[in-house]
């Protein structure tokens, strides 16, 4: 599939998510919420302890949580790529106070609508959502302090592209740090071309040396893997795109998807 299809499943399957828990407190959107095939919250993580976390902006699509490892720091400006209904972004602003920014970036008009309802009815004034492309921002250069993402560059049709426009926008100086799906070995060629298993995070996944060779060769150093945790799909999935040797090759670890966060520095 052409970039442009790919982008266009990923608007139509995360635009359905967020307007099928428009109404629910807490919606997991796994497969009981979007019909049949990969079940999202397969990657999530628990956001219960942490300061900020609100549960009307919790999706449960994400594979980690990378505020824990992104350094923010007071007064800090911060931006979140595939900011959804705001989740990471309401964490972030604890962290950032007052005195900061958080900038939230989406393409999904959806869940632009539903991240900035969520903030109007938490009262916040410092945060803002934008309908932007993560492969062409519409941002100045050196604005950002941190850019943090969760599990939104694995759905990005050109990693590369993507990683230049982060370089782009940090300060020099600044840092990322994006919890992401990769993977090792190599996925079967029907896992590859499936829609779905794209917009489950899955198909559209790197090779994890690949991923930091792309991290390495947009400018940044300083790149630090600080959580790795295998996601075991169930064999009734991993069936359907994998003929028998293949199942077990994820079996014997021969191949694997993983989610991981990690981080790297803009040099001043």
């Amino acid at each position: 599939m052409k970039a442009e299809e790919l982008k266009l499943i990923v608007k139509e399957k995360y635009g359905q998510i967020a307007e099928q828990c428009s109404d629910e407190k807490s919606c997991g959107c796994g497969s009981s919420c979007c019909g049949p095939g990969v079940d999202y919250t397969v990657f999530s993580e628990n956001y219960d302890t942490k300061e900020g976390y609100n549960p009307e902006a919790d999706l449960n699509l994400g594979c980690g949580i990378p505020t824990d490892y992104a350094g923010i720091k007071k007064g800090d400006h911060v931006l979140d790529l595939g900011s959804g209904a705001g989740n990471d972004c309401f964490v972030a602003r604890s962290i950032v106070g007052d005195s900061g920014k958080v900038t939230g970036i989406d393409m999904t008009e959806p869940m632009i609508k539903k991240a900035k309802e969520n903030c109007t009815r938490l009262g916040y004034t410092n945060i803002e959502f934008i309908s932007g492309d993560i492969e062409a921002m519409p941002f100045d250069y050196n604005k950002f302090d941190v850019v943090i993402s969760n599990c939104v560059l694995n759905l990005v049709p050109d990693k590369a592209k993507a990683f230049r426009e982060i370089f782009r926008v940090l300060k020099r100086g600044g840092h990322f740090c994006v919890s992401d799906v990769v993977v090792k070995g190599n996925l079967s060629e029907k896992m590859k071309k499936d829609a779905e298993m794209y917009a489950g995070c899955v198909s559209g996944a790197s090779e994890m040396n690949e991923y930091l060779k792309i991290i390495s060769d947009s400018g940044f150093t300083e790149a630090t893997v600080h959580k790795k945790k295998e996601i075991r799909l169930p064999d009734i999935l991993l069936s359907e795109y994998n003929d028998h040797d293949e199942v077990n090759s994820y079996h014997s670890g021969e191949r694997g998807i993983f989610s991981i966060t990690v981080s790297a520095r803009k040099a001043v």
